[in-house]
């Protein structure tokens, strides 16, 4: 490693930090889901059907999935404007905000109804009598998981390359691995027909901690340059007395 990889990655704006961890908070509105609705299937219901046009608190759902895709694009301009632009760093933000692209596009094309919790749904669903909001909804779901997983591997392998970020060099890796995993699991409970409601609800809290492993990477960094910027400042006044 030379001295230029070495060079640390500079510190992100305390709002940063906030952005990223309000971003990690409205991602996880879907744990109301018991108290604002408790009829959807746990077990076997899709994530995605509590935000559907026709069911009750929809918009709270909706308003989680936009918050964090307008407050993801805002962390990525803001760490690609102010840190240090490496390869792989770059391509990290780049595909953070490509996610929060796609968590808006989540909340933009809602499912109709709800197929697990009413039958007309799902006929309407398999007759494909649904609307291109219904249909294009699959589309920005997987975007969002390939999105959020290439963000967490890159800024991964840029903190473990450059030497930067500790957390997201231990966890990056882990939680994207984890993240591919119940990915897959997603498919294999869609064939069985069941249990696809707690993999997908597993797989988008980690989705959820993979966005506070990046805010507490970018906070460890603040409070490192705080705390040498306050050495620094005392360093002169021992030496005068």
């Amino acid at each position: 490693m030379d001295s230029d990889e070495r060079d640390g990655p500079g510190t992100a704006p305390p709002y940063v930090i906030v952005l990223a961890s309000v971003a990690t908070a409205s991602y996880a509105t879907f744990f109301l889901e018991n108290l604002l609705s408790p009829k959807l299937d746990f077990f076997n219901g899709y994530v995605s059907e509590l935000s559907a046009a026709d069911q009750p608190f929809h918009l709270v759902y909706s308003a989680g999935d936009f918050i964090t895709g307008v407050l993801s694009i805002l962390v990525a301009v803001a760490t690609l404007r102010r840190l240090t632009r490496k390869p792989l760093a770059t391509a990290g933000w780049a595909f953070l905000a490509l996610f929060g692209v796609c968590a808006i596009g989540d909340a933009s094309f809602p499912l109709d109804c709800a197929p697990s919790l009413e039958t007309w749904c799902a006929l309407r669903e398999r007759s494909e009598h649904v609307s291109f909001s219904h249909e294009f909804h699959s589309v920005t779901s997987s975007a969002v998981i390939v999105c959020g997983v290439a963000a967490l591997l890159l800024l991964s392998l840029a903190a473990r390359r450059y030497g930067w970020w500790p957390a997201l060099a231990r966890w990056g890796w882990r939680l994207a691995l984890a993240e591919s995993v119940f990915a897959l699991g997603t498919l294999v409970a869609m064939y069985m027909g069941q249990w696809l409601g707690v993999v997908q609800r597993v797989q988008i809290s980690v989705l959820c901690l993979g966005l506070l492993t990046i805010a507490w990477a970018l906070y460890s960094d603040h409070r490192k340059a705080a705390q040498a910027a306050r050495k620094a400042s005392a360093a002169p006044e021992r030496a005068s007395l």
